[in-house]
């Protein structure tokens, strides 16, 4: 097992190089590149792991069919050639016993000196012929080798045998069949002579019967099978007996050479020039024949070639659908897990936003208490020192201390509407939930703002879905909602600008929406991100000061009330804020169930 995994450890290895020193690089200097790089590596993991599984039964079942086939076919290619050998060698042999056994026929029933007739030869040799097609010529010999009567073609009475080798043979068997000559017709052929002892004669006569290779030649033809490449004879010393497709001419000397066993079929695996072939060789009876067939090796035959071939294209269309799929899966589950990596950190840092709103609203309402207080004493006594002032009789700096006094009660002023806004973010107000038409509200919000944003050259348009349905919302609560929003989208655009408010309804349950979008400069990312934080402002300057504190209570209110507020901003471009609220204020249903 542990071999098995450093195998894949290494094979990982190879294919996807390992990535730590592109990861710490990246930790240190950039975290959206150490997210992508853990991304990739996960994604990596996973076509690692998913091509395993897959590819890895793909390869051992295409090996198991491929070599199992293999045997297979090679099993049968050597079946099929033992038994076509053994069947050609079977026909063979029963074709020579059959003439063999008509030639000892008329051996015993006729004697030397009825068959030196010619009209009896003449007539043995037609019977003959009519029983044996291959049959040529039928000649009798006399016990001193020289012939005395034929039957056949050729003109060959008178012929002395005594120095033929298978003449001198044929006198000590009963029957014998020899190997291909020449002889005195100077044609290939054999012959099946047998013998005869009279018993008045010194010595025995002859009886042959010759057969040209032609005739042999033809036989074998129709002996041969269709799955048999050649087919011939060869003699002990591996001379062709017998025509060859591939090996030449009667008489051609055989390379390489088999020894057959003394009976049935020996087979080999041999190779005629470059091409394989399996050879079945047998010895043929009462013969000095050896027949061989030769078999196209499983390689070259059409089967097997069809059977590599579709097996090839099976495994790589599924090697490459499968790769492709495995690739699609694996982008998919990566993206999935960051996705859901990515929506847990929004979860997360949305925790983290609220609890560090509460940490800040608990602060600012402590300190805003503290303030308050002192702030009071200063105004009363900014107060009393006016009055007293303006009661007195005038002196040279009377003016200007009364100038410093304004200023004064209008700095406490301005500290006393901080603190309040500080404690309504601080504090949980009680929501006073009551139908509402989220239209009207809208419109008495642009009717608060009208005259500042036409002061300031800004059009204010609409596009209020008429037919809305009313919600369970607090009315207060969405004016100020609003009003923060409308009062940022003008300071953001300071001058000659456009600002559209449109409302439409989202489903059945009553849910709404309303967008509020601005041409103003836009907002970046980086400042994007942080709108929404306490103390956060974009605003400077003797004209443009801001608390921070708008639209952290806007978010506070619009969560407090069960909606969400969505903001899309593009420098150049503008801004728009989205706020969608639910048909039935989760407020409510808490209220109904604690009233429960």
């Amino acid at each position: 097992m542990k071999k098995i995994l450093a195998l894949l450890s290494k094979l990982r290895n190879r294919l996807f190089p390992p990535m730590t020193d592109f990861l710490f690089f990246c930790s240190k200097n950039n975290s959206d590149l150490c997210v992508k790089a853990r991304y990739y590596c996960l994604r990596r993991s996973l076509l690692v792991i998913m091509m395993l599984i897959t590819f890895l039964p793909l390869g051992i079942t295409t090996g198991l069919s491929f070599f199992q086939y293999r045997q297979l076919l090679q099993e049968e290619t050597y079946s099929n050639a033992r038994w076509s050998a053994a069947n050609t060698k079977q026909t063979i042999e029963a074709f020579l016993e059959k003439l063999q056994a008509a030639i000892l026929v008329v051996t015993d029933a006729y004697t030397f000196d009825e068959l030196n007739s010619q009209e009896k030869i003449d007539k043995v040799f037609t019977e003959l012929k009519r029983e044996h097609k291959g049959l040529v010529d039928l000649s009798v010999i006399s016990p001193d080798g020289v012939q005395r009567a034929y039957a056949g073609p050729y003109n060959l009475s008178g012929k002395d045998y005594n120095a033929s080798p298978w003449y001198n043979t044929a006198l000590t068997k009963r029957i014998y069949a020899s190997e291909v000559f020449m002889g005195f017709r100077n044609i290939p052929h054999f012959v099946i002579a047998a013998s005869k002892r009279e018993p008045q004669a010194q010595g025995s006569w002859v009886l042959r019967a010759s057969i040209d290779v032609d005739t042999l030649d033809r036989f074998l033809a129709s002996a041969n099978s269709e799955l048999a490449d050649d087919i011939f004879l060869v003699n002990k010393e591996w001379k062709l007996q017998s025509s060859s497709r591939y090996y030449g001419e009667i008489n051609s000397d055989i390379v390489p050479r088999d020894t057959p066993k003394k009976a049935g079929i020996t087979l080999a695996d041999q190779h005629r020039g470059d091409t394989p072939v399996l050879r079945a060789v047998g010895y043929i009876k009462n013969t000095p024949w050896i027949l061989v067939v030769e078999h196209q090796g499983y390689g070259q035959r059409k089967s097997w070639q069809l059977f590599r071939n579709k097996l090839l294209i099976i495994f790589t269309t599924c090697l490459l659908l499968s790769g492709i799929l495995i690739v699609r899966v694996a982008t998919l589950l990566a993206r999935k897990i960051r996705e859901a990596e990515t929506t847990r950190e929004t979860l997360l840092s949305q925790t983290e936003h609220t609890n560090k709103l509460a940490s800040i609203g608990r602060l600012a309402a402590g300190v805003a208490h503290e303030i308050n207080n002192p702030l009071a004493i200063i105004n009363e006594k900014a107060g009393l020192m006016k009055d007293l002032l303006e009661l007195s009789s005038e002196f040279k700096h009377q003016k200007k201390f009364l100038d410093q006094l304004d200023s004064l009660q209008n700095a406490v002023h301005r500290t006393r509407t901080i603190t309040h806004r500080l404690l309504g973010f601080a504090r949980r107000m009680e929501v006073n939930m009551e139908p509402v038409q989220i239209n009207d509200v809208v419109t008495e919000v642009i009717g608060f703002l009208g005259k500042a944003a036409e002061h300031r050259n800004i059009r204010i348009e609409t596009d209020l879905q008429l037919d809305l349905a009313s919600i369970q919302s607090d009315r207060g609560q969405l004016q100020q909602i609003f009003l923060n929003i409308v009062n940022n989208a003008v300071d953001a655009i300071d001058h000659d600008g456009l600002i559209r408010i449109s409302s439409r309804q989202l489903d059945a349950s009553g849910a709404l929406q309303v967008d509020i979008f601005d041409n103003g400069p836009g907002m970046p990312p980086e400042v994007l991100d942080k709108i929404f934080e306490p103390f956060f402002t974009t605003k400077f300057g003797q004209e443009r000061q801001g608390t921070g504190l708008g639209l952290s209570i806007t978010y506070g209110l619009v969560k407090k009330l069960g909606g969400r507020i969505l903001v899309k901003s593009e420098v150049g471009k503008g801004t728009v804020f989205s706020i969608i609220f639910p048909g039935k204020s989760p407020v409510v249903e808490e209220a109904a169930d604690e009233s429960e």
